[in-house]
């Protein structure tokens, strides 16, 4: 099979490689998956130049989210040849075939395309997560979404919106603002801007935020526009710098501020995985989550780095996919 092949370090995506390896031999409760498509994150590009918190042995294959069609199953199991699948693995998904324990995998809801799914297993529960176990979201909330366009970002509109909430979306650029829109946000803000602080306050009359959602790093500006008893929750870094933040504002508007891992609940407290992933497929079956694709889809393995530079400009919105398959499948 195909697969992109890390033997050393790189300096960046750009110097990925595709080579014909073996086909992976799935352990007696691995899936054996053919992947139809390959969700591209950030953090693949820190992986594969060893910057990131999980460094895999020498030779890797990058790539962490997928979907996919079952080719071998255990005969104990929920799954079977033929099943639609996604799920997630440290490494393995920039590939034509993928070995995977099957608790890592689920079956795509009926709602949904195999380039959708390739999205959901960390997006969606992590932003699920982060508004409903962490920041308590309730109906008629106000919530601000930072990097609203994004993969975690997207997933946080349409949750709010089912959660009852009013969301404001906050992103880098104008030219983001109709994919915020066409996704429940009510409100959209340039966090570039300088008066962006100022204009939440305007939409809130005054009052501020209930809910902040911040994979970016504001959460020392966000201070400045969160409502009495507010809620700031971390999500991640995108910007690059670990904030330090001024505590005395926390203090005088008895704000929580906390964060979230969603890939600790599975160690801590796995009860909340099953819990999460119930009501995130509910929601899926109503319609009121839907995957946000970015166009174009990158098809080949070779546009894997194109896919990766497309992200670190920030020019993307939704979930990048990557398809294994040097062109789309005809049409029938």
């Amino acid at each position: 099979m195909r697969a992109i092949v890390v033997k050393s370090w790189l300096k960046g995506p750009g110097d990925m490689e595709v080579k014909d390896i073996p086909v992976p031999l799935p352990k007696e409760n691995e899936l054996l998956v053919k992947i139809d498509s390959a969700g591209a994150n950030f953090f693949d590009i820190l992986l594969v130049q060893g910057k990131y918190q999980i460094k895999p042995p020498f030779p890797f294959t990058p790539g962490a989210e997928f979907s996919g069609t079952v080719v071998r199953a255990p005969s104990s199991g929920k799954f079977k040849s033929g099943d639609r699948v996604f799920g997630s693995n440290p490494t393995g998904a920039y590939a034509e075939y993928i070995a995977v324990p099957q608790a890592q995998c689920f079956h795509i809801p009926q709602r949904l395309s195999f380039e959708q799914a390739a999205g959901l297993y960390i997006t969606y529960p992590t932003s699920y997560a982060a508004l409903k176990l962490r920041g308590r979201v309730q109906p008629g909330d106000w919530v601000l979404v930072h990097a609203a366009a994004g993969g975690v970002g997207i997933a946080a509109v349409q949750i709010a919106r089912a959660l009852g909430a009013r969301v404001i979306a906050a992103v880098g650029s104008q030219g983001k603002f109709d994919v915020c829109r066409e996704q429940g946000a009510e409100h959209c803000v340039n966090y570039r801007e300088a008066e962006w602080v100022d204009e939440v306050m305007r939409v809130t009359e005054g009052r501020g935020v209930d809910v902040v959602f911040d994979p970016v790093g504001l959460v020392e500006r966000s201070l400045k526009c969160v409502a009495w008893n507010g809620r700031i929750v971390v999500v991640g870094f995108a910007a690059g710098a670990i904030e330090k933040v001024a505590v005395n504002r926390i203090l005088l508007k008895n704000v929580e501020v906390t964060g979230v891992h969603w890939g600790a609940y599975a160690r801590f407290q796995p009860e909340m995985v099953a819990e999460v992933w119930r009501e995130l497929f509910a929601l899926a079956d109503q319609g009121k989550i839907n995957p946000v694709v970015y166009e174009p889809v990158f098809y080949g393995l070779e546009n894997a780095k194109t896919a990766l530079r497309a992200i670190a400009a920030r020019e993307t919105y939704g979930k990048v996919v990557v398809k294994p398959s040097a062109e789309p499948a005809p049409k029938l």
